[in-house]
């Protein structure tokens, strides 16, 4: 009997890590939980009874094909639909552009495959996207955050890291930024900001990977520009996924890219899962076809801009002094800053027992700090769930900080 595989495992087989977030996610089946914890789109987004029609539709009249293996930069379809959508959108791409992925976390995966040695560097936020900091690690990339001001990423900060690591013979592949309401912060990066960090992977001959996942989930503002737009070089990587605007379940997403890089991913995809699902394909293009997915669109930011704003309210009303929260203009997620003597990997223990659950913002910081800080989803719970929730984790807090300033 085979007692453990681990003197079998690879070097990037030993490095791999669980998702604190989904194993979070485990533990909540408790009833009467109230979860801010993943970030999950809420079911009421989901158009179940459109797709009932397109499915039976394709199933009779193109089924054959739904049901064949399929290519590997994706359905001709689909990726018709998505390239002409972007260029109603301002952009002047081709159907070379883009491809398909099993969702925008396999094309981080693969960018990792294809491009990380052991002992690269990449560059992301303080903080940033757990999943890509996972991935980029398995492959055994070595993370350096930079600090993140209201408007993201620094970049004279991005600059002076460069410079230092380049001193000390650093080899820095990729700059990783989610420039819209980003996850976990919820900060949008402006134009002239995603500029100038594209000035500088030019100038420092570095390749940026732009995942954006929440770009079309925003309530209010004035959207700007992907960075895919504003670059002129072809070293902009931009990642999205219908998990968002759609449907999760599908596990659908896209790549914008130089061609040349693309074509590397598509090699690297032919080794992972020969094609993203033919069938599926089909079906989503043909829901963004008939106007479908904008309309959708629509209702989900209506929904999620009433949760955001009634979860406001509710820390406006029932958070203890000292607590600070982002208030994004779209997106999932806000981010809350205790106190710097409180720990939210000690408050998550004590507001699981009062049945709410958060994640823990080190969880985000590659550099292992951030303790005073936790992630909090908007999108999933109604609003009485809302207000209940913020009440029990306002209650936690403020227990902690009445116990901690005691001991002083």
């Amino acid at each position: 009997m085979l007692k453990s595989p681990d003197h079998f495992l690879s070097e990037s087989g030993k490095s791999m890590k669980r998702s604190a977030i989904r194993e979070i996610l485990k533990v909540l089946q408790k009833p009467g939980m109230i979860s801010f914890a993943g970030g999950l789109p809420a079911p009421e987004t989901f158009p179940v009874d459109d797709l009932k029609k397109i499915v039976l539709e394709i199933l009779e009249k193109n089924g054959a094909d739904g049901l064949q293996y399929g290519t590997t930069e994706g359905d001709p379809h689909l990726r018709k639909v998505l390239v002409e959508r972007h260029n109603r959108q301002g952009l002047n791409i081709g159907i070379e552009n883009l491809i398909i992925t099993t969702g925008s976390q396999q094309a981080i995966d693969l960018i990792g495959r294809i491009f990380i040695d052991p002992g690269d560097y990449v560059l992301c936020g303080l903080p940033s996207y757990l999943g890509g900091i996972n991935a980029f690690q398995t492959y055994g990339a070595k993370m350096k955050g930079i600090t993140l001001d209201e408007n993201g990423m620094i970049p004279e900060e991005l600059e002076k890291t460069i410079i230092r690591m380049r001193e000390y013979d650093r080899r820095i592949k990729l700059i990783y930024v989610i420039p819209d309401f980003q996850n976990p912060a919820g900060i949008t990066i402006p134009e002239s900001r995603r500029i100038r960090i594209i000035e500088l992977a030019e100038r420092y001959d570095l390749l940026v990977v732009e995942d954006s996942p929440y770009r079309e989930v925003r309530f209010e503002g004035e959207s700007q520009k992907l960075m895919y737009e504003l670059d002129t070089t072809g070293r902009v990587i931009t990642l999205c996924t219908f998990s968002k605007i759609f449907a999760p379940g599908f596990r659908v997403g896209w790549v914008l890219g130089n061609p040349l890089i693309l074509d590397k991913i598509v090699m690297a995809k032919q080794t992972a899962d020969l094609c993203t699902s033919p069938f599926v394909q089909k079906i989503i293009a043909l829901y963004v076809e008939r106007g479908l997915l904008e309309k959708n669109i629509t209702k989900t930011i209506a929904l999620y801009r009433e949760r955001r704003t009634h979860m406001i309210t509710c820390f406006r009303k029932y958070m203890p002094e000292g607590v600070k929260w982002t208030e994004p203009q779209g997106g999932l997620f806000l981010f809350i800053t205790l106190p710097p003597y409180l720990d939210s990997d000690i408050l998550f223990d004590k507001a699981i027992k009062r049945n709410v659950a958060f994640v823990s913002g080190s969880t985000f910081f590659c550099n292992d700090s951030g303790h005073n800080t936790l992630r909090i989803n908007f999108s999933f719970s109604n609003n009485n769930e809302i207000e209940e929730g913020v009440n029990r984790l306002a209650g936690v807090i403020r227990e902690e900080i009445n116990a901690t300033q005691g001991k002083s």
